[in-house]
């Protein structure tokens, strides 16, 4: 067994791992560089005849933007996903073709008809049996890890019993909306993500404090709120978390608490057509919601479909919202893609509200280096939008608590409830300091075991 990494080796974009046997192989996503891991073309640098089929651990566009570029090199295999993850899919893929290609709607609805004749939905728990041209089996099986709607790392067992486990992206255990993932009873090589591998993150019990607070400020000074959020995962725990503010409020035993009076009357704006359509299949996937999720429903709660959110789906009346905050400054809540502030509909908001200082942006997921979500980290008084310089007097916040990757503590719990192995764990999706520092805290647990820093 060898595994190559074609992606997130040194970086957390452009994740992309092939696991080769003798002369074949599988691959494990295909995603695609971002910030200042893009490359001047997306295009497909490995071979890919030997490649038997596709396995996804989940539909980040960092982790199947490049099967477009793959589909045009010539591979025609089977995609294996979950099944969440098999109907969000063509949504992705096609948001994307979009944005990066510049495709029609019939363009992308010919690409969207092959990705569905070659995807294979998998239920969580299933194996599936790979007959590899020797005769032999291969069996996988997706787990849930608890990342976005769908997610999985993916275990592979060889013809030889050896245990190969991608982690995929691990999400944060506790949080309300997504289950928690579970370590597998074994791995021998375990592929781990790493992106916060240096890092914990603000507990998920603080962040609804934060937002509420933030709000609260809001109302009292005017101007909008400005969230930058991925279209699937982030997107909806922060409607989630919005909601539960909103039924606070109006459940109060006597009342709207008086800090609290004009909370029915602020509108909550999701501005992200794809966002709107990845959470109707939220909707339709009740069933994979964590429990506290579960109860809300059960108790008559509407978490992801509340009144008071308002969405966006026309280009025109996208515009006229960002001119009219920016003539007004009336408090607003605005949840919109893309969550690294790299392109999409927040960039308009973005341009127009940062010189206001009633303007708040909160970061809720990780910003890449080389995007403007990073830039904006670092709280510059300009910034660069569309070749205009534009100056920064908004109020930045980075709430980790949002974050839906695993923190380190986080990851070394998912190897320490390994319960047999690993014999080898190979750190990716991280920058070199978050591997570093992951890696020197998983020698002092599992000292028996090789860890590899894919950087270096």
């Amino acid at each position: 067994m060898e595994i190559i990494h074609h992606g997130a080796s040194s970086g957390v974009t452009g994740s992309c791992h092939e696991l080769k046997l003798g002369q074949h192989s599988l691959l494990v996503d295909c995603g695609l560089f971002q910030g200042r891991e893009a490359p001047s073309r997306h295009d497909i640098d490995f071979p890919i005849y030997h490649i038997r089929a596709l396995l996804l651990t989940h539909c980040h566009i960092d982790h199947v933007g490049r099967i477009p570029w793959l589909l045009a090199a010539g591979f025609r295999g089977p995609i294996y996903a979950t099944e969440a993850t098999a109907a969000l899919l063509p949504l992705m893929l096609e948001d994307g073709l979009k944005i990066n290609l510049g495709l029609n709607q019939e363009q992308c609805e010919q690409f969207t008809r092959v990705i569905k004749s070659l995807l294979k939905p998998i239920p969580f728990g299933c194996r599936v049996d790979l007959t590899w041209p020797s005769g032999e089996l291969i069996h996988v099986c997706f787990r849930p890890a608890g990342h976005i709607l769908g997610s999985a790392y993916i275990e592979i067992v060889l013809p030889d019993g050896h245990v190969a486990v991608f982690s995929g992206d691990l999400g944060p255990c506790h949080t309300p909306l997504h289950v928690d993932p579970v370590s597998p009873v074994r791995a021998d090589t375990l592929v781990l993500e790493s992106t916060y591998g240096d890092q914990r993150h603000h507990a998920v019990t603080q962040r609804e404090a934060c937002l509420s607070e933030i709000i609260q400020r809001s109302l009292q000074d005017g101007g909008a709120i400005l969230i930058p959020a991925f279209s699937v995962g982030r997107t909806q725990e922060v409607l989630f978390d919005l909601e539960n503010l909103l039924a606070k409020a109006m459940q109060s035993e006597f009342g709207y608490p008086s800090n609290q009076t004009n909370w029915p009357n602020i509108p909550i704006i999701l501005d992200s057509p794809l966002a709107a359509r990845v959470t109707e299949q939220y909707l339709d996937f009740q069933r994979l919601w964590a429990k506290e999720a579960k109860q809300r429903v059960y108790r008559g709660r509407h978490p992801l479909s509340f009144d008071q959110c308002i969405t966006i789906t026309q280009h025109a009346d996208h515009l006229a919202l960002v001119n009219r905050l920016k003539a007004t400054g009336e408090p607003a809540i605005v949840v919109a893609a893309s969550g690294m502030c790299s392109g999409g509909r927040i960039m308009n908001y973005l341009q127009a509200l940062l010189p206001d200082p009633r303007t708040d942006v909160i970061l809720v997921g990780y910003q890449a280096e080389g995007t403007l979500g990073r830039q904006l980290l670092a709280q510059p008084e300009l910034v660069e939008i569309d070749q205009n310089s534009v100056e920064v007097k908004a109020a930045i916040h980075a709430m980790s608590g949002y974050s839906a990757h695993a923190d380190q503590h986080d990851l070394i719990q998912f190897v320490a409830g390994i319960q047999q192995g690993p014999q080898q764990i190979r750190l990716v999706h991280g920058e070199p300091s978050s591997q570093q520092a992951l890696s020197q805290n998983l020698s002092i647990l599992r000292p028996e075991c090789e860890i590899i820093t894919t950087f270096t």
